[in-house]
C-alpha cells in the first residue's frame, strides 16, 4: 500500500486578472496559505509556466521549480486539457474549439491539430525536466457526436475513429515514453475516452502502449451513472492521476442524464464543491491506497453554487482528511513469528 500525496490544487479554475490568481508568486502564496502542498499547473497560461522554455531549457525548469518549493509546494502535474482536446476534433465543434488555439490558427484545422500535438509534446519535454512522471490531459474526440446517435451508425465506424484517434497519439506516446513519463488520460464524458470500455478500445488501439493511463476523476463518472467504486477495482494499475471534484445526480420527471442544454445549475447531474455532493471519497481514498496508487490527490473546483475561495479554503482540509496513511505493519502480527512444522501439525492435530 502507498499513502496518497496532498492536499494539491489545479489551477486552471482559479486564474484570474486580478491579484493572487495572475502571478505566479501570487497564487503559490495563496496555495500554501490554505495549507496545499501541491499545484497541477495548466500549460497555457504562460505567466505560470512558458511551455517552450520549459522544453528547452533545464535552467528555466531548475528555477521555476525552485520558486514553488520556496513556498512550500510540488508541481503535481503539468496539463494540457486544451491542447490534447485539440489533437482530435470533429469539424462540428471547430468553431467552439477554435477558442482554444491560438488566433493565428483559427479556422485551420490541420494546423491547429499540428501547433496541439507539438504543445504536448513540448509538456512531456518539461515533465522530464521538471522531475515528474505522470502528465494530465484530455483525449480528444472525433466520434462524440455519435454517442446517442439517429440514425443508427455504420458498422466498422466506431472500429475507425479509435484507430484514428490511435494514429494522431502514437507520436505523441512514444515521445512521452523517451521521455519517461506517463500519459494521463483524464476520463470525461465529450472526449472519445470517457469510460472503462473507451479507455480500452483506445489501449487496444495503441497495441497496449504502456504509457496509456488513466487521470480519475469519480464526479465525471457520478453524472454517467457509472460505478465509480468498481471501477478503481478494474483500472487500479492505469490510475497514475487523481482529481478531487464532487458531483450529484438528481433527476426529475423533467429531466437526467442528457438534460444538457440546461444551465449547469439546472442539470440533473451537476459538479459541486467537496463535501457537497454524493461521492463517497471515504471509500475512494482507501480504494486508492489499498491498491498502492501512487497519486497527488488534486483538488479541481468547479461548483454551480458556492465560490470558487470558499471552496479552495474547505478543500485542502477536505482531502487532508480523506488522506490515509499506509499501515506497514498488520494488526495481528503478534500472532507470527517463525514457522515451526511441528507446531502447525500439532495445530491440526496431525
Amino acid at each position: 500500500m502507498k499513502t496518497i500525496k496532498g492536499p494539491a490544487v489545479f489551477l486552471a479554475q482559479f486564474v484570474d486578472s486580478q491579484p493572487p490568481f495572475n502571478s505566479l508568486d501570487g497564487i503559490c502564496k495563496w496555495a500554501s496559505d490554505l495549507g496545499y502542498k501541491g499545484i497541477q499547473i495548466p500549460t497555457t497560461e504562460s505567466f505560470l509556466i512558458d511551455l517552450d522554455k520549459a522544453a528547452e531549457s533545464q535552467d528555466y525548469c531548475d528555477e521555476l521549480k525552485g520558486k514553488i518549493n520556496s513556498y512550500g509546494l510540488e508541481i503535481t502535474e503539468l496539463s494540457t486539457h486544451l491542447q490534447g482536446q485539440l489533437v482530435a476534433v470533429h469539424p462540428a465543434y471547430d468553431i467552439m474549439f477554435d477558442n482554444f488555439a491560438p488566433d493565428a490558427l483559427k479556422g485551420k484545422p490541420k494546423e491547429r491539430t499540428k501547433w496541439a500535438v507539438d504543445q504536448v509534446k513540448k509538456a512531456a519535454t518539461a515533465s522530464r525536466r521538471l522531475g515528474l512522471k505522470a502528465h494530465a490531459t484530455f483525449s480528444g474526440s472525433l466520434l462524440w457526436h455519435t454517442m446517442h446517435p439517429w440514425p443508427q451508425r455504420p458498422d466498422g465506424l466506431v472500429e475507425m475513429g479509435f484507430e484514428e484517434l490511435a494514429k494522431r497519439w502514437m507520436p505523441i506516446l512514444d515521445h512521452f515514453d523517451e521521455e519517461g513519463v506517463d500519459v494521463c488520460y483524464e476520463i470525461h464524458p465529450g472526449e472519445d475516452l470517457h469510460d472503462g470500455d473507451t479507455f480500452e478500445r483506445f489501449l487496444e488501439a495503441t497495441g497496449n502502449h504502456k504509457r496509456v493511463n488513466i487521470l480519475y476523476d469519480p464526479s465525471h463518472f457520478v453524472l454517467q451513472q457509472l460505478d465509480y467504486i468498481e471501477y478503481i477495482d478494474f483500472y487500479h494499475e492505469f490510475i497514475k492521476s487523481f482529481h478531487v471534484k464532487d458531483s450529484e445526480f438528481n433527476p426529475t420527471g423533467k429531466k437526467g442524464a442528457f438534460g444538457g442544454y440546461n444551465d449547469w445549475g439546472d442539470r440533473a447531474g451537476r459538479y459541486r464543491s467537496l463535501g457537497d455532493g454524493q461521492i463517497d471519497f471515504k471509500t475512494i481514498f482507501s480504494k486508492l491506497t489499498q491498491y498502492g496508487c501512487d497519486v497527488w490527490a488534486v483538488m479541481e473546483w468547479e461548483c454551480c453554487i458556492k465560490s470558487p475561495e470558499q471552496g479552495a479554503r474547505e478543500g485542502a482540509k477536505f482531502i487532508k482528511d480523506h488522506i490515509i496513511e499506509a499501515t506497514t505493519k498488520t494488526f495481528d502480527d503478534f500472532a507470527g513469528g517463525d514457522i515451526d512444522e511441528q507446531k502447525l501439525k500439532n495445530i491440526l492435530g496431525l
